[in-house]
């Protein structure tokens, strides 16, 4: 029997716990496609999940990690064979199935979107579902009206993950970009990846009218909260705001009138179950012409699977920034 490496996520008699342990090789049912994993990264949800600090998997056991990147090993699925690159991230990984912290992955081919040209697993990993996330607000906010002119973008939680791919893709986009960020260490960084100014929280305290000076033409709100509250009543008439995150709560405390008296569109993002098309078109972009100049700029460490649970504390406690590879 062959066994490989996996980080399992536990929830039994002994409490919460996780770890890596040996796992038998899977074979793929009729539909399916097994993975030799080469890369996957950490997100924001993969050290809740990892830690227990979020009620992320439904399900236990379970491997975590919700990206991964590799090879095609075996293919039960008609649009896969033997050595192709593919990507999978968000569906039901390390939700109700299986992640890919592991040596192997064994998904639906559904699940899966070929690797584009201009990307490798490592590079497809430095982007990961931050950077899809990120290319997902983008779309979201052009497809309804976004553009340059209507003024400048303010990307919060911009030392993170979704906001540091965020305020590379709006740069290259011709947007001017303001990243907020509570890391005064990290704002030469921020500059450096094309924000044109970095502001810290206290510069959108005491916005509390429902309308408030109009200053952002649109925004990528990666916290939730009072910020994104502050943010409704000073974005422009027509602008849109993408919600991504809500590590500064899940309650938003605003009223009706920017949306009413401004048109301003809060534009909800879920990265898990996109449909394969523009699951595709937006790797496509992540590829070429979205992507950024110096991916590794993005990248602040490279760990192995032993290395997770350290990551994970300091992800949780505000003490990284970038994008994190898993090298399997």
């Amino acid at each position: 029997m062959h066994l490989y490496s996996a980080f399992r996520i536990h929830n039994d008699d002994q409490g919460h716990h996780a770890g890596i342990e040996r796992l038998p090789k899977p074979g793929p049912a009729e539909g399916e496609v097994l993975i030799r994993v080469r890369y996957s990264s950490v997100n924001y949800k993969d050290a809740l999940a990892g830690t227990g600090r979020g009620k992320i998997l439904r399900t236990f056991p379970l491997v975590g990690g919700i990206d991964a990147a590799g090879e095609v090993e075996v293919s039960r699925h008609p649009n896969y064979k033997a050595g192709d690159s593919v990507i999978a991230t968000g569906w039901g990984l390390s939700f109700d199935h299986d992640g890919a912290y592991a040596e192997y992955l064994c998904v639906p081919g559904d699940w899966l979107v070929p690797m584009p040209t201009g990307l490798d697993a490592r590079a497809a990993m430095i982007l990961g579902t931050a950077g899809f996330t990120a290319a997902l607000a983008v779309q979201r906010m052009q497809v309804n009206g976004q553009r340059p002119e209507l003024g400048p973008i303010l990307v919060t939680g911009a030392s993170g993950g979704v906001g540091s791919m965020a305020v590379v893709i709006l740069a290259r986009l011709g947007y001017e970009v303001v990243a907020l960020s509570g890391k005064p260490d990290l704002h030469d960084w921020l500059k450096g990846l094309g924000a044109s100014r970095v502001i810290g929280r206290e510069a959108l305290a005491g916005a509390t009218r429902p309308l408030e000076k109009a200053e952002w033409g649109g925004a990528i709100d990666n916290v939730g909260g009072e910020i994104l509250a502050q943010i409704t009543r000073t974005t422009v008439p027509g602008g849109n705001i993408a919600a991504i995150g809500l590590a500064g709560g899940h309650e938003l405390h605003t009223t009706v009138m920017p949306f009413i008296l401004r048109g301003v569109s809060l534009l909800g993002c879920n990265s898990v179950d996109v449909p394969n098309p523009l699951r595709t078109e937006l790797w496509q972009h992540l590829a070429d012409d979205w992507r950024p100049a110096n991916l590794d700029a993005l990248l602040s460490e490279t760990v192995a699977l032993d290395g997770l649970p350290e990551v994970f504390e300091r992800v949780l406690a505000g003490q990284t920034h970038g994008r994190i590879l898993v090298r399997l």
